[in-house]
């Protein structure tokens, strides 16, 4: 049974709102799983559709366990009876496995601290039973749990076509897309899209983040030959100028806090795959295959935003309210072809050793990925030496990289702080020690400012002018080539938040810019070009045709760059 409840009035409401009008709060789901014992199956109903049976109350959300996932539980819980489980009808849900209606606990915490060499006779064991896995049991129960919940899947169904074919009206099919990420959840979503608008000409966008699971990047090749998606065209967007294991070791790696990886390797090329794929629309829809209860951030999304992160985007999510159970129910009925590191267990497939993983997924990986995971924890370890942990290892098992905030230990940091003093002698004024000597590329970094006049200034004092359109002085930058000392004056107070710092922003991104191209992603006018010409030297380009001095790649960051707010650390640290 599934509803959604006030949170505040704690009582069941339709719809996204609490309809009272002393409150208005965002509601909130609420689901419950039943067990038909007769049939030894979840249902959605109380009462079971197939049987009559009156279900029990078993978990909020249920996912099937497939049989290559039961055999890793079998041996975890009894390593004499690898297969015990293969003739059972396994589901999760709740923290619990539940085997023929039975509640058992696999204790992840105790998985996850055994020993490298107890992971690999673990592994070793999975891989000697494999050829005995059967799936004619696991399909039989299937087939029962489809009959039974029939009614679940055509109102679910139904309701999400609908709600895609209401955008018929407002948007071409040239200028919609689908989010694909190899997930469950998007795979779904492409499938009722592409069936609501009844074709597959909707483009398709794959973030390779470059952190993949193996599995996704198989399914992905699959998935243009798969009968159901014959047709679609999707383009790849991928970050190839950067190198994740050489930003780790300049940026440390991504942590729960700090997760810079997505933007980075996701945000940024995804924005600009869409605005080369786009150019002549000013807006694009995009379907997502985000839900309500995959976290607790994303039970505040609403169903049709506008993007936060990537310019000039209506987002979509069809399946905003759907659970587990739902989706799996959808797969399972259509017999779509979908990921295989879901029957291995994963619960989620973006990039493999992200810190938000849980302990399950760590340890499926140990044992179905493991090279890739001694070599990730071996570059863990480096770090943890590199920034001074007296304990790497355990610093690194125990999830210390997992919490880690800012860039202190790293030599990178430093170049976060400037110094700088306001000027003795003239109101506004600010003189800076820069740590990187000053070229002409300093000055493209004001440009979101004003226009950039190298003229009308003192030539023998380094003085550049940044004017308005309407060629008022806005800021008078004053610097030697090759020196390290700059002055800013602040000639009209109402430039990017007055008498502050930030008017300065570009002397930060001067000494920091790696090339991330998140200052790219922010802007919607497709005014900046960051290039890594491959020696290491970066290209960062504003089109003075282009940009029209919104400042929002300068106020959107930390100091106007994204890598300050990643390596940011306190003065004298």
């Amino acid at each position: 049974m599934f509803e959604r409840i006030c949170p505040k009035c704690n009582v069941p409401m339709v719809g996204d709102r609490c309809i009272k009008e002393t409150c208005g709060s965002k509601t909130i789901t609420s689901s419950t799983v039943y067990w038909c014992e007769k049939c030894n199956i979840p249902i959605f109903d109380k009462i079971c559709p197939s049987c009559g049976s009156e279900g029990i109350y078993k978990a909020t959300d249920m996912r099937p366990v497939f049989p290559e996932e039961r055999l890793l539980i079998g041996i975890l819980t009894d390593q004499s009876s690898p297969l015990r489980f293969m003739n059972k009808s396994v589901w999760y849900g709740s923290n619990s496995y539940v085997v023929d209606g039975t509640k058992i606990k696999v204790s992840i915490t105790k998985a996850n601290k055994l020993s490298l060499d107890e992971v690999r006779k673990i592994r070793n064991l999975y891989l000697e039973n494999e050829t005995s896995i059967d799936y004619v049991p696991f399909q039989e129960n299937i087939e029962k749990f489809i009959e039974a919940n029939r009614n679940r899947y055509n109102y679910i169904t139904e309701e999400a076509v609908t709600y895609i074919q209401g955008y018929r009206k407002k948007y071409s099919v040239e200028e919609m897309l689908v989010s694909f990420s190899g997930g469950k959840d998007s795979t779904v979503t492409s499938h009722l899209v592409c069936s609501a608008m009844g074709t597959n000409r909707i483009l398709h966008i794959f973030g390779d983040t470059t952190l993949e699971f193996p599995m996704t990047l198989d399914y992905k090749k699959r998935f243009n030959k798969n009968e159901d998606s014959k047709g679609i065209r999707v383009i790849t967007a991928k970050n190839r100028e950067k190198d994740f294991e050489n930003l780790c070791q300049v940026v440390g790696p991504p942590s729960r806090v700090m997760r810079w990886c997505c933007t980075v390797f996701k945000t940024g090329a995804i924005q600009k795959t869409i605005t080369s794929a786009f150019k002549d629309k000013t807006d694009v829809l995009t379907f997502q295959g985000i839900r309500r209860n995959e976290s607790a951030s994303r039970s505040k999304y609403e169903r049709e935003t506008e993007s936060p992160k990537i310019a000039k985007q209506t987002v979509a999510s069809p399946i905003i309210d759907w659970l587990d159970f739902d989706v799996w129910l959808y797969i399972l009925t259509t017999k779509i072809d979908f990921n295989y590191a879901y029957r291995l267990g994963y619960t989620r497939v973006g990039c493999w050793c992200c810190p938000n993983n849980g302990g399950w997924s760590e340890f499926l990986s140990k044992i179905h990925m493991y090279e890739q995971y001694t070599h990730w924890r071996n570059v863990l370890v480096d770090f943890a030496k590199q920034i001074g942990k007296p304990d790497p290892e355990t610093y690194i098992d125990e999830g210390g990289w997992k919490a880690r905030q800012g860039g202190n230990g790293l030599d990178a940091a430093q170049k976060s702080i400037v110094s700088f003093e306001p000027c003795a002698t003239e109101e506004n004024a600010f003189n800076y020690e820069l740590q990187r000597p000053i070229s002409e590329e300093l000055y493209e970094l004001f440009k979101p400012f004003g226009y950039i006049n190298t003229e009308l200034g003192n030539k023998r004092l380094g003085e550049v002018y940044v004017l308005s359109k309407t060629g008022k002085v806005m800021l008078i930058l004053q610097g030697r080539m090759g020196s390290c000392k700059l002055r800013v004056t602040i000639k009209d107070i109402h430039i990017a938040g007055s008498k502050t710092l930030s008017v300065a922003e570009g002397k930060v991104k001067y000494q920091m810019c790696l090339g991330c191209k998140a200052c790219e992603g922010v802007c919607i006018h497709d005014a900046i070009s960051v290039k890594d010409d491959g020696t290491g030297k970066i290209l960062y380009r504003i089109d003075d045709d282009k940009c029209v001095r919104c400042t929002a790649c300068v106020a959107h960051f930390n100091a106007g760059c994204y890598m300050r707010k990643v390596l940011g650390i306190k003065r004298g640290n």
